[in-house]
């Protein structure tokens, strides 16, 4: 498992575009018949995917996480952005249709994920933070997430915002998770930017048409870097850098947040004018 460790903001103004990718981007999570994760050091958030198409995955233990199972002292977040799936918690099984969600908490021993239809694999993203108590599994549909209308056509920022895991919808001890879904002809997201002190986060790219890229601006608003992400490539920002992409065509993505608190509007915002 890849592990991602901190970066000092000053350190970070020296960084050419290899040495931002490779401390930065989350990619490879998304293989056929594979459950893949990158460990970081912000907020020990763990990052990756489950891609099951020909047979069941499990959320499989790891050594470094010194634990019995892998939610012994975590808790998880699951949207899926594939095919119909199911998802099974202990003796519980979810059906998880497409950029539906699924919570689950701390004390969960096995876990497995299915696809219902392998010519159409459900491809699970799966966000997980430190838990410090237990909350009840929760699914959400899409349907059923608190909806933002933001942006405009105008500024090519029309976009959709879909909550899911945040402080007055799903309960969790740390976990922060949504969805975003750009119209057709907007290709910015998060603009004007923002950064939120207290907490990591981390944006996963998906429904970017193939060929097409999304430039991903990250670093101090005064002083920015921009790295290319890929369909289905995630990214993580320090909780001093702004998070914020412009695609060569729309797309979707999903953020996901862990540290101090819930409060999705936790922001400080970044105005347009003071960006270089």
């Amino acid at each position: 498992m890849k592990v991602l460790h901190s970066v000092h903001p000053a350190d970070f103004k020296q960084y050419d575009t290899e040495t931002i990718r490779e401390r930065f981007l989350i990619d490879g999570i998304v293989s056929p018949d594979e459950t893949n994760f990158v460990y970081t050091h912000y907020d020990r958030m763990m990052v990756g995917a489950a891609n099951p198409v020909h047979h069941e995955l499990s959320l499989e233990n790891y050594a470094n996480l010194r634990a019995n199972y892998f939610l012994e002292r975590r808790e998880i977040g699951i949207i899926n952005v594939g095919g119909e799936g199911i998802v099974t918690a202990d003796s519980r099984s979810f059906d998880v249709k497409k950029l539906d969600c699924l919570y689950l908490g701390k004390g969960i021993k096995r876990v497995t994920f299915e696809t219902v239809v392998p010519e159409k694999p459900a491809v699970f993203y799966l966000l997980s933070a430190p838990a410090h108590s237990s909350y009840p599994t929760a699914l959400m549909t899409i349907n059923e997430a608190a909806k933002v209308e933001a942006g405009s056509s105008a500024t090519a920022n029309l976009r959709t915002i879909n909550k899911y895991i945040h402080a007055d919808g799903i309960k969790s001890c740390q976990l922060v998770m949504g969805l975003t879904i750009l119209q057709i002809g907007s290709v910015w997201n998060t603009m004007p930017a923002h950064t939120h002190d207290r907490r990591m986060e981390a944006y996963f790219y998906f429904d970017l048409p193939h060929g097409q890229k999304v430039m991903h601006f990250m670093g101090k608003g005064d002083e920015t870097r921009h790295i290319t992400i890929n369909n289905h490539e995630a990214v993580v920002s320090p909780p001093w850098s702004i998070h914020s992409g412009c695609g060569t065509a729309n797309y979707s993505f999903i953020w996901g947040m862990a540290g101090e608190n819930l409060d999705y509007t936790d922001m400080d915002p970044v105005s347009i004018s003071d960006l270089k």
